[in-house]
């Protein structure tokens, strides 16, 4: 094994276990036919803030990290 693939698998290791951390920091929400505000139906001064929330920052940093984990897995495949 090539000491860049070692590199990339400990990054890989700490990425995961990072975007694990993140996932369980966040707030339980129902996704059910009760849900209505995820469809737009009902918007308090909360939903349109969101961003600027904890729950909001953590959604964000989520969806970065799984799009560094979809490049890390990518990189791996191709440099094994």
């Amino acid at each position: 094994m090539s000491p860049l693939f070692i590199f990339l698998g400990c990054v890989y290791l700490a990425l995961c276990f990072g975007i694990i951390t993140i996932i369980i920091m966040q707030k339980k929400r129902s996704a059910g036919l009760g849900n209505l505000s995820g469809m737009g139906m009902t918007q308090s001064y909360w939903d349109k803030n969101k961003g600027n929330s904890l729950d909001g920052k953590l959604e964000k940093f989520t969806k970065i990290g799984a799009a560094v984990y979809i490049i890390f897995t990518v990189a791996m495949c191709f440099i094994k």
